[in-house]
């Protein structure tokens, strides 16, 4: 099983990027999709879910809002739009996906996960 993220880099406050990640070696369309990301000395926070579906999604409170997910399960991919980009969003921002049908929101609830891509937001 493989999570391949990128689309992570260097932006300006108030910029925005688009994060995708292609998934190989499960069924894609059978797992909810997560975002999680991870600052330096900091836990590993939720970002975004959405359903195997994608009919629904949820997001954690810093990015509401701000960020939206989404997902196209022909290609096999999973992607982050985040605008009105902030410092405070620096981090590495890892995908990760789920046998399970509920929406989760703990990192620990999720069974495969991507290597990561970095978004520095400078101000």
């Amino acid at each position: 099983v493989q999570l391949q993220a990128s689309g992570g880099g260097l932006v300006q406050s108030g910029g925005s990027l688009r994060l995708s990640c292609v998934v190989s070696g499960l069924t894609f369309y059978g797992h909810v999709m997560g975002w999680f990301r991870q600052a330096p000395g900091k836990e590993r926070e939720f970002v975004a879910a959405i359903t195997r579906s994608g009919d629904n999604t949820e997001y954690g409170d810093s990015v509401k809002g701000r960020f939206t997910i989404s997902r196209d399960n022909a290609k096999n991919a999973v992607y982050l739009q985040m605008n009105m980009l902030k410092p405070e969003d620096t981090a590495a921002y890892y995908c990760a996906a789920d046998q399970g049908y509920r929406l989760k929101t703990r990192a620990y609830q999720y069974d495969y996960w991507g290597q990561g891509t970095l978004v520095t937001v400078s101000s």
